[in-house]
């Protein structure tokens, strides 16, 4: 029992080190890596290469499979390119477990002393995930160790070595059950990877078709397998390296053999996963990768690119309020309610894919970014709903109180509906570059809104004392609109705070004050370097 329990640990340990390298290579590479991939678009032989390079890296095929999958469903890589990329991960994968037998014993205890001393020192660094990294090889390479080791009491027992033997006669450990095992563990990596992208889109699930399909195909080896043996007996070798050897030959001559056909197969794929509409009509992310999520930096750049897309939602949104106040068609303001459920899905994508990043792992730099994200997807959402508002206030206005605005004042909500979306549009400026200078002047311009704000809620005070018939019937919903406008504009021009924060320029926030304190207080303050 204790035998089992000193194997199994070994395999278990073998699976972290896999998996620790993995992760190390892909934050510290990641972008380099996609990169790679994504450069070999329309080159089948490059994207071939590109498979085995990034699957000897980051010792998992179903890794690389991940990435194909990825840029796939994103509409960055062809289906022909990504299937180039999966026969390249499985010569990939034979060419690691040839070097993973080699003897490197002595290696173990270097790459562990030198990893353990990069990464307790550098830790957020990048030389630390390189430490990271040769920690998770010398675990790889020891974990190797200890299997053999664990395995010897097995092998050596003479009650065993009968068994072995009378097992052996009886023909049911052989090499060619060895052989076929290799078979049938290229399908079952293949079938994981199918049932991964379980979830995704159809463009991506054909990527995984594709790869099962292909390694489906190597089972027409199966038939010659007892020639196959009778040839590699005379060749004098081990029966290890005789199954080492033949993964490695199988694998190569398999995937180069099945290149040219990825254009046949990227077609036959299309045909028995074809695209099929949503139902629901929902918007749905375009950017948010899980296979970026060991990359931070790519992660955050996916969120990034997501927050973006729903401030553009909201910008058609605002465009599309104006069309509710000047006309009396309900299809605006159908779409607005449409676009808000299409602001709403995708907030909740972006919140999901962040809270999947362990803060207590990303650099500083990384976290300030990771909570202007999510502060900014927030405030994009309650604009969504607080539009949503304005439009059923101003559509009740018009149908149930046959009530309109008068020219003065719709002109005055064009004027403040006009600065708000300049401002909207500054806002995702700032964001994006984190400029300083866009920074203040988005604050001034914010201040500028209040002040035109105050001015035309007095003009239309002034018209109810000069007894306006439309002002009088419109006069609360009227004043509620600018209310609201000017809490969108507060959401808006939130994106300056950080970036003031980031640069040192800006009145910073004390450590726990909440945002909205901290808005207050910048109210009350001048701008650097411009007088009270």
């Amino acid at each position: 029992m204790l035998t089992l329990l000193h194997l199994l640990s070994s395999i278990a340990l073998l699976v972290w080190g896999t998996h620790i390298v993995r992760t190390g290579i892909m934050r510290v590479y990641g972008s380099h890596l996609r990169r790679a991939l994504g450069q070999s678009m329309g080159n089948a032989p490059l994207a071939f290469g590109a498979g085995i390079g990034v699957t000897a890296l980051v010792q998992s095929s179903n890794a690389t499979a991940l990435l194909a999958i990825s840029f796939v469903a994103q509409g960055l890589m062809a289906l022909p390119t990504a299937l180039a990329i999966m026969l390249g991960a499985d010569v990939g994968t034979a060419l690691m477990a040839r070097v993973l037998t080699l003897d490197l014993s002595w290696l173990s205890p270097l790459l562990t002393l030198l990893g353990v001393c990069l990464f307790l020192s550098r830790k957020q660094t990048r030389v630390g995930q390189i430490g990271r990294v040769l920690i998770g090889l010398g675990l790889i390479i020891l974990a190797l160790q200890l299997i053999v080791h664990a395995a010897e009491p097995i092998t050596e027992a003479r009650g065993m070595q009968v068994l072995f033997s009378s097992l052996a006669g009886a023909g049911l450990i052989s090499l060619p059950v060895a052989l076929g095992l290799v078979i049938g563990a290229n399908i079952g990596s293949g079938l994981l990877a199918w049932f991964n992208a379980s979830l995704q889109p159809a463009s991506a699930r054909r990527v995984a078709l594709g790869n099962l399909l292909y390694k489906l195909a190597g089972l027409i080896v199966l038939p010659f397998l007892g020639m196959l043996v009778a040839w590699m007996d005379t060749l004098g070798v081990s029966a290890q390296t005789q199954v080492i050897g033949f993964h490695l030959i199988y694998n190569s001559l398999r995937c180069e053999i099945l290149l040219p056909t990825v254009k046949p197969m990227a077609q036959l794929c299309e045909y028995l996963l074809p695209e099929r509409a949503l139902d629901n009509g929902v918007a749905q992310p375009r950017h948010l990768d899980p296979a970026a999520l060991d990359t931070p930096s790519l992660a955050l750049a996916n969120a990034v690119r997501e927050t973006l897309r729903i401030g553009d939602m909201v910008e058609l949104m605002l465009a599309r309020l104006l069309e509710v106040l000047r006309e009396d068609r309900p299809e605006p303001g159908d779409e607005i309610r449409r676009l808000d459920d299409d602001v709403d899905a995708l907030y909740s994508g972006v919140k999901l894919y962040l809270a999947q990043m362990p803060r207590e792992d990303l650099a500083e730099q990384e976290g300030r970014r990771w909570a202007e994200i999510i502060e900014l997807a927030i405030n994009f959402e309650q604009a969504g709903d607080s539009i949503e508002h304005m439009v059923s206030k101003v559509q009740h206005l018009k149908t149930s109180k046959r009530r309109s605005f008068s020219d003065s004042g719709l002109e005055e909500l064009g004027q403040l509906h006009a600065l708000l979306s300049a401002n909207l549009r500054l806002g995702l400026s700032v964001f994006i570059s984190g400029d300083s200078h866009g920074a203040r002047q988005l604050l001034q311009q914010k201040r500028q809104f209040r002040k035109l704000e105050r001015e035309l809620a007095h003009a239309h005070v002034q018209r109810l004392h000069q007894q306006v018939v439309e002002s009088i019937e419109t006069s609360a919903a009227h004043l509620e609109l600018i209310a609201d406008m000017k809490r969108l504009n507060s959401l808006f021009c939130s994106a300056a705070y950080p970036a003031l924060e980031g640069s040192g320029s800006g009145k910073t926030r004390t450590t726990g004050e909440p945002r909205v304190a901290h808005d207050m207080r910048m109210k009350e303050q001048p701008l650097p370097g411009r007088p009270a």
